[in-house]
C-alpha cells in the first residue's frame, strides 16, 4: 500500500486482538509502529513479533483515561521515529468489572457509564488531540477509530453504555474529518463484527458465535487480520479520498447504503 513504508504510526491499544494484528500488518507494509497499551507485557509481545519480521517498533505503556500518559505516548513516537503520520484508536475498557456490569439502563450503575465514556470516547479525544498538531504540521495524515456494530444495531438489550460510547465514536470521527479534512487530515472508523481475537477465543462463547453466523451472509467469524487489512488501507495513501466514513467490517452483519 502507498504511504505506509518508512512512516510512523501509533496503535493505541495494540497488545492483543485487532490492535496487535494491525500493528503487525503495518510493520509488514514497512511502517514504524508504536504499540501503546495499558497491558505493557502484551504490547511488548506484539513488538517482539514485529522484530521477528524485521520491522521497527517500540512498546509504550499508556492509559486512555490518563492525559499525561497519552501525551507521553505521542512524545515517545516523536523521540523514537521523528514524526507521527497516523493513529489507530482501538483501546476500550472491556474488563469484567466494567463491561461485565453494563446491563440494562435500570440495572447499570452510573460509574459504569462514566468509566465507559471516559475510556472509549474521551480516551479517543485525548489521543486525537495529542496527534492532530503533528499531522497538521506534516501537511496531513490519517486517524482511524474503532467503533462497533453495537452503535447501529440492538442485540439482547444489554450494554447500553458500550453502545452509546461507540455511537459517540462515530460522531467524533465525522467531527474530526469535517474540521481538519481541508488541512489534509482524514478520519474514518471501522465497525467490527464478531472478531475472534485472544479474548473471544478464550471465552469461547459458542452460543454467541452461532447467533452471529446465523445473522450474516458469510461462512466464518472474523479474524484480527480482517480488520488489520482495512485499517492499514485507511491509514495509507491509497485511501486519500475516503474521509468521515464508518466502515462495517463484519461479514455483512450490518448492511446499509
Amino acid at each position: 500500500m502507498r504511504g505506509l513504508a518508512d512512516r510512523s504510526f501509533i496503535v493505541a491499544g495494540g497488545a492483543t486482538g485487532i490492535g496487535a494484528g494491525t500493528a503487525l500488518r503495518l510493520a509488514e507494509e514497512g511502517a514504524c509502529v508504536v504499540v501503546g497499551d495499558i497491558n505493557l507485557a502484551g504490547a511488548q509481545a506484539t513488538v517482539e513479533k514485529i522484530a521477528k519480521l524485521g520491522g521497527a517498533a517500540i512498546a509504550v505503556r499508556f492509559d486512555l483515561a490518563d492525559e499525561e500518559s497519552v501525551q507521553a505516548l505521542v512524545d515517545a513516537t516523536i523521540t523514537e521515529f521523528g514524526a507521527v503520520h497516523g493513529l489507530f484508536n482501538v483501546g476500550a475498557d472491556l474488563s469484567p468489572g466494567n463491561l461485565g456490569r453494563d446491563r440494562t439502563l435500570l440495572d447499570t450503575d452510573l460509574d459504569v457509564w462514566s468509566r465507559t465514556l471516559d475510556v472509549n470516547v474521551v480516551g479517543f479525544v485525548r489521543t486525537s488531540r495529542a496527534v492532530l498538531p503533528h499531522l497538521l504540521a506534516n501537511g496531513g495524515g490519517s486517524i482511524v477509530n474503532t467503533s462497533s456494530g453495537a452503535a447501529v444495531s440492538a442485540t439482547d438489550g444489554q450494554r447500553p453504555a458500550y453502545a452509546a460510547s461507540k455511537s459517540a465514536v462515530n460522531a467524533l470521527t465525522r467531527h474530526t474529518a469535517t474540521n481538519w479534512g481541508p488541512q489534509g487530515v482524514r478520519c474514518n472508523a471501522v465497525m467490527p463484527g464478531l472478531v475472534m481475537g485472544e479474548t473471544q477465543v478464550e471465552q469461547n462463547n459458542v452460543a454467541l458465535q452461532k447467533m452471529f453466523l446465523e445473522r450474516v451472509p458469510t461462512t466464518r467469524l472474523g479474524r484480527p487480520s480482517d480488520l488489520a487489512a482495512a485499517v492499514a488501507f485507511l491509514l495509507s495513501d491509497d485511501a486519500e479520498w475516503i474521509n468521515g466514513q464508518v466502515w462495517a467490517i463484519d461479514g455483512g452483519a450490518n448492511m446499509r447504503a
